[in-house]
């Protein structure tokens, strides 16, 4: 399981990618995108995002 970003809610203001602790949140075309691969599920970037727009 991974964090998951809901694209359509997602205004590109980047607080996820600062908070990530293993850096696994990127910008692609301005959206936050998540590597599946990287992500440990800590839920930090949930907590930051100031519009709800991710989850676990």
């Amino acid at each position: 399981m991974a964090a998951n970003i809901n694209k359509d809610t997602c205004v590109g203001c980047e607080a996820c990618v600062g908070i990530c602790p293993v850096e696994a949140i990127a910008m692609d075309d301005g959206k936050a995108c998540v590597d599946e691969g990287k992500c440990v599920d800590c839920g930090a970037c949930v907590s930051a995002c100031p519009v709800e727009a991710i989850s676990l």
